[in-house]
């Protein structure tokens, strides 16, 4: 079982891609923490928004998992206002 709650189902293409990865991270707590986030946004979220969330899920689990932690600081090409709403995301709690 992956954990994931949203098909992918009328997603384009780039969407369908990326919330696999999200789910498909090598990590159980990242997986679980992005997964999660592209379920209840992916479809709402804007091309320059997308464009984000691909470079950001390049950055690797550890240290990702460390940022949204609040143990280290990210590099500021990383940061900003979406990285910001993942680690605020709390499933359920929003709306989504």
């Amino acid at each position: 079982m992956t954990g994931m709650t949203r098909s992918s189902g009328g997603l384009d293409d780039r969407r369908k891609r990326l919330l696999f990865r999200c789910w498909h991270r090598g990590t159980r707590e990242m997986d679980l923490i992005l997964g999660r986030f592209a379920d209840a946004t992916i479809a709402s979220l804007s091309d320059d928004e997308l464009a984000q969330f691909e470079h950001l899920i390049e950055v690797p689990d550890p240290d990702l998992y460390a940022a949204l932690s609040g143990d280290i600081a990210l590099d500021p090409q990383y940061t900003g206002p979406l990285f910001d709403r993942i680690k605020a995301f709390r499933p359920g709690e929003q709306g989504e």
